[in-house]
């Protein structure tokens, strides 16, 4: 379940009459528990309370209902239990059914509202659902409501209107839901004359049946249309003539409505009574742009991105200026005049903005500066000088981008409302204004200059009204020469694997002319290119939201050399965190945020958190460049290297097997090759890729070598398989395939050690700590989906499951989907380690041995059991933290203090070695 819907669920439960024994079990079920879970809890097969009337969920909430006035008491019954302790609940709830209390048990707050108003404060239990907590949600469920009550009314009225599903009518339906989102939004703010006007006249006006609700309804939005010298002309009914003039083309063209069922009746009477006064735009507007998009419906409300996190983009790239600024100018009213005249002329572009929420933040924001300017130089009250149209922004889809203009017009008035009053805003709020500046269309193929110039007074644009886009394409006032531009906001990341023929056909047009390795880009690499052309006419500076992999591995050598090469340079960057949202148990997808300009100081910062979750405590590292990598250090991008640049041993591919599955066999089907012992000891081999290495698979292969041929071909099963190998590779288009065919008793490589191997696997989870590696005996080989170090020192697997390897792994080799891509060229040659004394490679290889021994004690649990990261065995952990001790030690003569220290070292270890002719490298060598 979402949000939207948890909201609805709870709503619907509090709306109910009271029921002690059944209220536990509901309130589970409103957060999306399933029937089954409750049916054991119900039965009591899984509840442990030990409180009267109490459920206990282990791991989420224990529950009690009580007689009236009883619920503290129960409560504190609740916190003091020894069940809620060993259960590991987060929450403790009492209700009577009058009132309800509750307690967060991490954080430690409470709630003790009256139960009918309990839904109020539904988003204080989303963690029940796994959804993480985020504050605006939580203090103000105003937002989610509207979503959810708008969503309801739409499907209903496409229920009833198929047509307006329709290509053809999809933008009247979604200008008619803007329509109304203004309506609800202007009869509770005073914009109105009376309180409720909109809603109390379409229930009073329209039948109970709705057969006439779509006249009432046009009437209305025709009469907002009329100024007062054509309402004397036209005579609206007096009813409608209520209405003020609006203008700005919300209301003009078409005014055809769509028709009402009763029940799209109740759902429009129901969104009306909400308080739309306590909404807010950036929260509202990004939530609610699911409802126009079947396919994105079922996300409802998840889209919603947290003012933290898009303050990250936004403070670097321009707010933290001007607030220096601010603090810099004191109460010098020529200084912060001037900083005013700044603001005024300073333009925010997104060209990616959805619904605007980065839009309205960065308008929201600016004007608190201002309004702090005005009190400073004793004005308060003053008329802002920031116009909404220097908040730019190209949206693909047309529902959100008038949801982006509507947002920003709703945030003009609230600011008004705050820093001048409700009479001044009020006053000069209505007839809202003609000019867009909202473009609907693909952002990559928008010429940026035309619809946001680096200089003039004038500005070209797709759409001459705030909802229409006609094919004439007037100029409108833009009075802000001299003014600069920040480009920012969350374009669409898409790797190329899941990108669509127009979106590669999008990519093309940027990159074709420039890179032969374009089509390995993911999609946000388009809105980056486009920046730094943009960069290249003007002085902007950009900051997105991407995926992390745009800064790893394959991507950086085709992407940053063209960025870099524009002049512009990695001014800020956030390095790797999670980008939650409010789906349920949503993991969120890993990003970075990276702002590049060409005038990017001497100063660059880097920031980073902790624990890598988007609400950890914020580190900032100051740095004299910072590389695409994300690291402090010099523009270095990691070629691969044919062999080690460190005295490492040599890391080779493991057998290629181009045998269609004839050469590799299950356990069970080596038992049915009917060998003797001597034979199985001649003719089979253990095989691991990374599957059978991590996870503890079973899986063999045939190893024959040429001299045992004759006897092979002479054991019907395998000479079958034989034959089968030979025919897979004849019919092979692969030329070195058809060659191998005369000998189809073997593998293409035919790799296998004297004593041991030290194996890494080719993918692991990212969910994993360090890096699976580890020994396999002589008698067992690898597949090519394992890297394989045949009789390497043990202490090259020390280097290979410590923290510091894992960290360059992930910067230089990049991922698949979300696991680790190991490569030998990529990341083992090139891997810096600074030389090491035979002293240090005694103590590394006892590591090796002590995390050996460790895992030994745990047999038979494979990799894949050990290696989580909440339940890795203390001695295992240990073994691991002692191994990254030594070392780092050998690197800094400490342990570094963070990840982004690890690769600063590493980076400036291999700036050093690829600058000057390396030392003799050590190549395949025995065991010593």
């Amino acid at each position: 379940m979402n949000a939207v819907e948890i909201e609805a669920a709870v709503s619907d439960l509090a709306s109910q009459p009271f029921d002690g024994e059944e209220f536990p079990f509901a309130f589970l079920a409103a957060f999306g528990n399933k029937k089954t879970t409750i049916d054991r809890l119900r039965k009591g097969n899984t509840n442990a309370s030990d409180v009267p009337n109490g459920v206990l969920q282990r791991n989420n909430i224990h529950v009690a209902t009580c007689q009236p006035g009883a619920v503290s008491e129960t409560l504190n019954a609740l916190r003091a239990s020894p069940k809620t302790t060993t259960a590991k609940a987060k929450f403790i709830l009492a209700t009577d059914g009058r009132t309800l209390e509750a307690e967060d048990l991490v954080s430690g707050e409470t709630i003790a509202p009256d139960y009918r108003n309990f839904a109020d404060h539904f988003g204080f239990f989303l963690p029940l659902a796994g959804i993480s907590t985020i504050k605006e949600i939580k203090d103000n469920p105003i937002d989610v409501r509207a979503t959810g009550r708008l969503n309801k009314l739409y499907v209903e009225l496409l229920k009833d209107n198929p047509d307006w599903a329709t290509e053809e009518r999809r933008h009247d339906m979604n200008h008619f839901m803007a329509r109304l989102i203004f309506c609800f939004f202007a009869e509770d703010t005073g914009i109105f004359k009376e309180t409720g006007l909109f809603t109390r006249t379409v229930d009073q006006m329209s039948e109970r049946d709705a057969a006439n609700t779509h006249e009432v309804i046009g009437t209305i939005f025709h009469a907002m249309n009329l100024s007062a010298t054509q309402r004397n002309a036209d005579k609206p009914p007096a009813w409608a003539d209520a209405f003020p003039y609006v203008n700005g083309g919300l209301f003009s063209g078409s005014i055809d409505v769509p028709r009402f069922s009763r029940m799209a009746r109740t759902f429009l009477l129901h969104s009306g009574q909400l308080n739309w006064r306590e909404i807010n735009p950036d929260i509202f507007g990004s939530m609610i742009q699911a409802v126009a998009d079947e396919g994105e419906r079922g996300a409802l409300g998840m889209h919603y991105t947290s003012v933290p996190n898009i303050l990250k983009v936004l403070n670097p790239l321009l707010l933290d200026e001007l607030r220096e600024q601010l603090n810099a100018a004191g109460d010098n009213p020529r200084i912060l005049l001037n900083l005013r005249r700044r603001m005024a002329k300073t333009r925010v572009f997104d060209p990616a903005c959805g619904s605007g929420n980065f839009l309205v933040i960065a308008y929201k924001q600016m004007r608190q500066i201002e309004a702090e300017i005005n009190q400073r130089r004793g004005e308060p009250g003053l008329k802002t000088e920031i116009p909404l149209t220097n908040f730019r922004g190209i949206e693909l889809l047309s529902f959100p981008a008038e949801i982006a203009r509507l947002a920003l017009i709703i945030a003009e008035y609230q600011c008004d409302v705050q820093y001048r009053g409700q009479r001044q805003a009020l006053a000069e709020f209505l007839p809202l204004n003609a000019m867009n500046w909202i473009t609907c269309g693909n952002a990559l193929r928008l010429d940026w200059l035309s619809l946001c110039p680096p200089t003039g007074n004038q500005v070209k644009m797709v759409a001459n009204d705030l909802f229409h886009t006609p094919l004439d394409q007037p100029e409108i006032d833009f009075d802000n020469e001299g003014g600069e531009t920040y480009i920012c906001g969350n374009p669409p990341y898409l790797g190329s694997t899941w990108q669509s023929e127009e979106q590669k056909a999008d990519l093309k047009a940027i990159f074709n002319a420039r890179s032969k390795s374009w089509k390995s880009l993911d999609y946000v690499a388009g809105w980056f290119m486009k920046a730094a052309d943009y960069g290249t006419k003007t002085d902007a500076a950009s900051a997105f939201v991407s995926t992390n992999s745009i800064c790893q591995g394959q991507q950086v050598p085709i992407l940053w050399p063209l960025i870099f090469d524009t002049g512009h340079e990695i001014q800020f960057a956030h390095t790797s965190f999670k980008w939650a949202n409010l789906a349920s148990h949503n993991a969120g997808v890993t990003v970075a945020i990276v702002g590049i300009s060409r005038n990017a100081g001497t100063t660059r910062r880097l920031y980073s958190e902790a624990n890598g979750q988007s609400d950890g405590n914020l580190q900032i590292k100051v740095a004299d460049n910072i590389n695409a990598y994300l690291v402090p250090g010099p523009n270095v991008i990691v070629e691969r290297a044919s062999k080690p640049l460190s005295a490492l041993s040599e890391m080779s591919f493991g057998n290629k097997p181009v045998d269609g599955g004839h050469l590799l066999l299950s356990k069970n089907e080596t038992n049915k090759l009917g060998l003797s012992t001597q034979q199985r000891t001649r003719f089979l081999r253990r095989i691991y890729g990374s599957a059978e290495f991590i996870r503890g698979l079973e899986r063999y292969c045939l190893w024959i070598e040429d001299k045992h041929l004759d006897e092979a071909m002479g054991i019907e099963p395998i000479r079958q398989r034989i034959e089968g190998v030979r025919a897979i590779r004849l019919a092979s288009r692969d030329k070195s395939a058809n060659e191998m065919a005369t000998r189809a008793h073997q593998m293409r490589e035919m790799n296998i050690s004297q004593n041991w191997t030290i194996t890494v696997p080719r993918t692991s989870s990212e969910s994993r700590p360090l890096l699976p590696s580890g020994l396999i005996d002589s008698r067992s080989t690898v597949t090519s989906e394992a890297f394989a170090l045949f009789d390497a020192p043990l202490w090259n697997m020390a280097i290979i499951a410590s923290r510091i390897h894992l960290v360059w792994i992930a910067t230089v080799c990049g991922k698949m989907k979300t696991d680790f891509r190991y490569s030998n060229t990529l990341g083992w040659n090139t891997f810096p380690v600074p030389l090491l004394t035979e002293q240090n490679k005694i103590d590394l290889t006892r590591c090796a041995e002590n995390i050996l021994l460790a895992r030994e004690a745990h047999f038979p649990a494979t990799i894949a059991d050990l290696y989580v990261a909440d339940s890795m065995p203390e001695n295992l952990r240990r073994a691991h933290e002692q191994n990254d001790e030594v070392l780092e030690r050998i690197y800094i003569g400490r342990r570094f203090r963070n990840d982004t220290e690890r690769l600063e070292k590493l980076f400036d270890l291999y700036t050093k070695m690829t600058a000057v002719p390396s030392p003799t490298r050590n190549t395949r060598k025995t065991a010593q």
